[in-house]
């Protein structure tokens, strides 16, 4: 393996023991929010721009993640495949768009909205997470506080997204995201928010399954397609949470 790489997952491994040892509180509070959103009928929706939506993809109808989880997927920002890509950093600084993504969805009173930015600078990021406060659901976000709080928001109100959340974990990317940096090299290189952006979903997605086993509620978990019974399993399940669920 060379040094670069070898560096790289050095990094990483650093990244996700600082999650361990530090998001451990915040991800309690977020299990429990998601929670009593299960246990009391509530709804989930998570969201996030172009490399954030893709993070957030990871606990969206993936086998052994939460089946109650509804993705939102914001037209030109839910994935990387808008030519020139430049066109998505000029859309997510756009005012007013999150409103509209909003008003579009089945969002209630009590609700849990995941949202996920790494910088949490941009106006789509800091209104979603703004008007789903102000809808009166519970805000969790995803973010880099050293990144959102090294830089200057692109909003009128001079916040950043994890300002409007109830909960904020942090996935410990430095500014800019890229990890490594070499002579010959004209930049840093490699981000890291990839790799524990997912990790710490998945960690959220790990408490909450805790903590409902400790209410004593089955968890609504996905069966991998892929396995004997996991179309039937899955669809029973489906019919069971069927005022919840907004995907099929």
């Amino acid at each position: 393996m060379s040094t670069y790489a070898e560096q790289y997952i050095d990094k990483i491994i650093e990244m996700l023991q600082r999650i361990k040892e530090e998001e451990a509180e915040p991800l309690k509070q977020a299990a429990v929010l998601l929670a009593d959103a299960i246990e009391n009928g509530q709804r989930i929706f998570a969201w996030g721009c172009t490399h954030s939506s893709t993070t957030m993809q990871d606990i969206f109808a993936r086998a052994g993640g939460l089946m109650l989880i509804n993705a939102i997927f914001a037209p030109g920002l839910e994935a990387l495949q808008l030519k020139p890509i430049t066109m998505a950093s000029a859309m997510e600084r756009l005012l007013g768009y999150a409103e509209i993504v909003l008003d579009g969805q089945p969002i209630q009173l009590g609700d849990v909205f995941i949202a996920v930015s790494v910088s949490g600078r941009n106006a789509m990021a800091i209104e979603m997470a703004k008007g789903a406060k102000e809808r009166g659901l519970h805000v969790i976000a995803v973010t880099s506080r050293t990144y959102s709080d090294s830089v200057e928001s692109r909003h009128p109100s001079g916040k950043k997204m994890y300002e409007y959340a109830d909960v904020v974990l942090d996935n410990k990317a430095v500014k800019g995201d890229a990890l490594l940096e070499a002579e010959g090299a004209p930049q840093r290189f490699c981000p890291g928010s990839g790799t524990t952006g997912p990790a710490l979903m998945q960690s959220m997605v790990a408490a909450t399954v805790e903590e409902l086993i400790s209410r004593g509620i089955e968890p609504p978990l996905f069966l991998a397609a892929n396995v004997e019974g996991g179309d039937e399993y899955n669809a029973r399940m489906f019919e069971r949470y069927k005022d919840r669920i907004f995907y099929i």
